[in-house]
């Protein structure tokens, strides 16, 4: 996503004042503002979400085909035979 070129949109936070002061030092040890510090943490935040949505949609469409374990569907073996000591 290229948030320098998206459509912007303003909000509004209430969050403690003491910390606001800690976001804004953090900020300027990063050369970023406040308002840039929390669209790049928002923006990792909603990438890693999708990738784990996309992660788990493929696990589970994978589960519902099944896995080829090459017995095309069929068991040669006993219980017994497994556990056998």
């Amino acid at each position: 996503m290229d948030i320098e070129s998206a459509e912007k949109q303003n909000i509004t936070l209430a969050i403690p004042k003491d910390l606001l002061q800690k976001a804004k030092r953090i900020a300027v040890d990063r050369h970023q503002s406040v308002s840039g510090l929390l669209t790049a943490m928002i923006v990792d935040l909603v990438s890693s979400e999708e990738s784990y949505v996309q992660a788990r949609d493929r696990q589970l469409a994978l589960l519902a085909t099944g896995l080829d374990l090459g017995t095309q569907g069929r068991v040669s073996w006993t219980r017994d035979e497994l556990h056998e000591r």
